[in-house]
């Protein structure tokens, strides 16, 4: 909630500052690269220290920025900049570390609803901030109270964390080594071993395209409705301090809630029972929801204008169909690495999935729709509707390459969760496999599943 509300009162954030599209769509690109910077060390620290306290000092900082950041004059845009840069340090805590604690916590089929709740809250949050900014906003008649919301929910679940989540040993329900387990490893050792990872670096680029086209959507799809709304001649624009009317951001975050949810269960469920009878099914599911999605979003595009109603049935399944990758992309990395890798594996696809995706989509729609005469250079309400919209053309080209991605990694999936049951049970990772290993191969992974990304949201 806290990273999308201000993208549910974008427009009266961009009228409040008085700036561009560009210059917002850094509010979403500062916010990332903070997290992205420092997701390997929180990384790092969460494979050799208490991941509970970590937890909780990012938690704690970013719902206390949140805070702060609602009271920044108008004349100072660069400290709100440097406060969304300050929330994204948490959340590169939270991110990281969060779903290898679970996986630690349930085994099995256990392990897959656990992370598959837990990765609803990603969705779920999403939305939750649409409706929270555009809510509070219309009550309060201030937007900077939908940034004073938020944070008492984070002290709630700071309090919660502290006093009732453990911190279970790594690895504690992956089943006895075989050997003993080895002497601890260098980073540098970890960084060469997760490189020759095949399964985790290719679905770490599909995964890249999902990043891309969720933060772009994000940022600018409640925008880009309202300009629509402009361009038809059905609304006024925010402008001079009045405040905006329009339902698009309370439409749009009930849209990404229920897309969300519908999005992140049927793709654990269907991965709980495809991935027993056909051991790449994972991979093949989130190509499936990448290339499905893409059409989808173009016809949610170019039917907007002609059709509002339409654009917002195919947000909901495009939306749907890109969800269905944010469990099972978290079961693939926990079950193709083994545990004393988990956190830093999870860090390395946090960066690289954000680095070259949602980090800089944001930016670069803005950027775009700036260039092609949107925001506050476009001489009507037409030009910036369509400006934006044709800015917006990157996403479904993205997901199609994301799709692609996953197909390839579906090859290697085999051999590096072979690998990786190895390593865990202390045995050499390239040696021959026996008829256990085989067996299990075949069945999937009997304590590895669900998780997804932030984020995000």
């Amino acid at each position: 909630m806290d990273r999308f509300t201000v993208a549910g009162v974008l427009p009266e954030v961009e009228d409040y500052f008085g700036i561009g599209d560009s210059s917002s769509g850094l509010l979403q690109t500062v916010f990332i690269s903070s997290y992205l910077v420092l997701a390997p060390l929180f990384g790092f620290l969460g494979d050799r220290h208490s991941r509970k306290r970590l937890l909780a000092l990012g938690l704690a900082l970013w719902s206390g920025v949140t805070l702060a950041t609602s009271f920044v004059p108008p004349q100072h845009f660069g400290a709100l900049l440097a406060g969304r840069a300050l929330v994204g340090v948490g959340e590169a805590a939270y991110s990281t570390l969060a779903p290898t604690l679970v996986a630690d916590l349930f085994r099995g089929p256990a392990r897959s609803r656990a992370l598959g709740g837990f990765y609803l809250a990603v969705p779920l949050g999403s939305g939750l901030g649409y409706i929270a900014g555009s809510k509070v906003k219309d009550l309060a008649a201030d937007w900077r109270w939908a940034l004073r919301v938020t944070p008492v929910l984070g002290l709630v679940a700071l309090v919660l964390l502290l006093a009732v989540v453990s911190d279970p040993p790594r690895g504690g329900l992956e089943g006895p080594p075989a050997t003993a387990p080895p002497l601890p490893r260098s980073w540098g050792h970890d960084l060469r071993a997760l490189g020759r990872n095949r399964t985790l670096l290719l679905s770490t680029l599909g995964f890249t395209a999902v990043a891309f086209v969720t933060g772009a959507l994000a940022l600018w799809a409640p925008a880009f409705l309202f300009r629509v709304r402009l361009a038809r001649g059905e609304g006024a624009p925010c402008r001079g301090g009045r405040r905006c009317q329009g339902d698009e951001s309370l439409l749009f975050g009930a849209l990404t809630c229920g897309s969300g949810v519908l999005g992140v269960g049927l793709g654990a469920e269907l991965s709980r029972r495809l991935r027993p009878r056909h051991p790449r099914a994972d991979p093949l599911l989130c190509a499936g929801g990448l290339l499905g999605g893409a059409p989808f979003l173009l016809l949610a595009l170019l039917c907007a204008r002609p059709c509002p109603p339409a654009a917002y049935v195919f947000i909901f399944v495009g939306e749907t169909l890109l969800s269905l990758n944010w469990a099972i992309v978290a079961d693939i990395l926990l079950y193709v690495v083994p545990p004393p890798r988990r956190s830093t594996a999870e860090a390395l696809q946090i960066v690289a999935s954000h680095l070259l995706g949602d980090a800089g989509s944001p930016y670069l729609v803005g950027l775009l729709s700036d260039a092609l005469g949107g925001g506050a250079a476009a001489v009507s309400f037409q030009r910036g509707a369509g400006a934006l919209l044709r800015a917006l053309l990157l996403l479904p080209f993205a997901a199609a390459l994301g799709g692609a991605a996953f197909l390839a990694a579906g090859n290697a999936l085999p051999r590096d969760r072979r690998r990786a049951r190895r390593e865990a049970r202390g045995l050499p990772p390239d040696g021959d496999s026996d008829d256990d290993d085989d067996a299990a191969a075949t069945a999937g992974p009997p304590a590895a599943t669900g998780r997804t990304r932030h984020g995000l949201a």
